[in-house]
């Protein structure tokens, strides 16, 4: 069995999780819904209270894989709509700020005009700068592959450079510094 998928899953107070003859997994709780399509027959999402499992007919490789993916995106989704999902980015480098309007962000990072980037509606933004300390984006969802897609479509418009540490980041992340050109000489 695999080690991901055989683990039950928790369904807590205020969720309420319906899996349709067809495959279908919806889930609703406080945060929002989500909904996922399981495409192979061969895996099964029992609920016994509030516990669901999700198991598998055979074990050909294709349907352990399938099993630890589907149990892990459901997990994500029962979570997601309970707690919900938050990510930190700093933003490192002389002169460079952050600041949102509703749902665009607007992000002076060294290029001659500012990035705005519109996000999605389910995806809530908040920007903080203050003086001496790093422009910080707070970013909140209930969907993780939202988020995280969203994540990373803002790290990738000034990526961390390895010289000076400039660019976008993940709170907590740590850069590979390089020397510089006058390291090898003597």
């Amino acid at each position: 069995m695999s080690r991901i998928g055989k683990l039950p899953i928790q369904i807590p107070a205020g969720v309420e999780v319906k899996v349709s003859d067809k495959g279908l997994v919806s889930v609703k709780g406080k945060k929002g819904a989500l909904s996922e399509q399981i495409v192979d027959s061969a895996i099964k999402v029992n609920i016994e209270g509030s516990e669901l499992t999700v198991t598998r007919e055979t074990d050909q490789k294709r349907h352990r894989a399938l099993h630890g993916l589907y149990r892990a995106l459901i997990f994500n989704m029962v979570k997601g709509v309970s707690e919900g999902f938050t990510y930190t980015m700093e933003v490192h480098g002389v002169g460079y700020r952050v600041s949102n309007r509703g749902q665009i962000l607007d992000l002076q990072i060294g290029y001659s005009h500012p990035i705005l980037f519109m996000l999605p509606d389910e995806v809530k933004v908040e920007t903080k700068s203050e003086k001496g300390m790093q422009p910080t984006i707070y970013i909140s969802c209930h969907d993780k592959q939202l988020i995280g897609q969203v994540a990373a479509k803002i790290r990738s418009f000034k990526k961390p450079e390895p010289y000076k540490g400039k660019g976008i980041r993940f709170e907590g992340e740590e850069i590979r510094r390089k020397a510089g050109k006058t390291a090898g000489k003597k």
